[in-house]
């Protein structure tokens, strides 16, 4: 899939929807304070980067791998972000260089999960969020099974407790896990919010 198509799907009703409640769960995962920064790692499209920065007033920064999704993103951008192209397994920043880092999905496609999560943990001060794909929604079961099919090939899926080992033996205190929409256009049986 190619950036301009990535991006019209979040201009869809249904893409706006997911997009949404999204954004909201990560944001109030996040719990941005005034004037903090973030950097959003695996920006892609810069999205969501764009998304938060609206509701954010610090300094945004989005890094991905691919230089071309990279430029895609800062072309569309009116925000002043700063883009750049890096690796998420060896982020080019100092040790809590940014409040805030979040990843959507990008973590789901790079081979050592762990060690990009340790990364984000290193260069964020306080909080990081990631959004992961659920091994248990009706998406998978669509979308993720064998491989995965269209911008889900090559996914890796988690079950809670695998998104839980994420972190083992990495400097947290605290680790939640929200499920933001686990059956699409499922209505208000779509939502939940488990705690973990």
């Amino acid at each position: 899939m190619d950036a301009k198509a990535y991006d019209a799907w979040y201009e869809t009703s249904r893409g706006r929807w997911i997009g949404s409640r999204e954004l909201e769960l990560v944001r109030g995962m996040l719990a941005p304070r005034p004037g903090e920064s973030l950097l959003d790692v695996g920006c892609g499209t810069g999205y969501f980067t764009r998304s938060l920065a609206r509701r954010l007033d610090g300094p945004v920064s989005g890094i991905d791998i691919d230089p071309a999704w990279v430029a895609y993103a800062a072309q569309r951008d009116d925000l002043d972000i700063d883009w750049l192209v890096g690796d998420a397994r060896a982020l080019p920043f100092g040790d809590k260089s940014f409040d805030l880092a979040v990843s959507i999905t990008a973590v789901c496609f790079i081979d050592d999960q762990r060690q990009a999560v340790r990364e984000m943990l290193r260069v964020a001060r306080r909080r990081v969020a990631l959004r992961l794909l659920n091994q248990r929604s009706l998406l998978w079961w669509r979308k993720g099974r064998g491989g995965g099919q269209g911008a889900y090939r090559g996914a890796r899926w988690h079950t809670p407790g695998e998104a839980l080992a994420l972190f083992h033996g990495l400097p947290v205190t605290r680790v939640e896990i929200k499920t933001a929409v686990w059956l699409p256009g499922g209505g208000w049986l779509a939502v939940a919010d488990l705690d973990g």
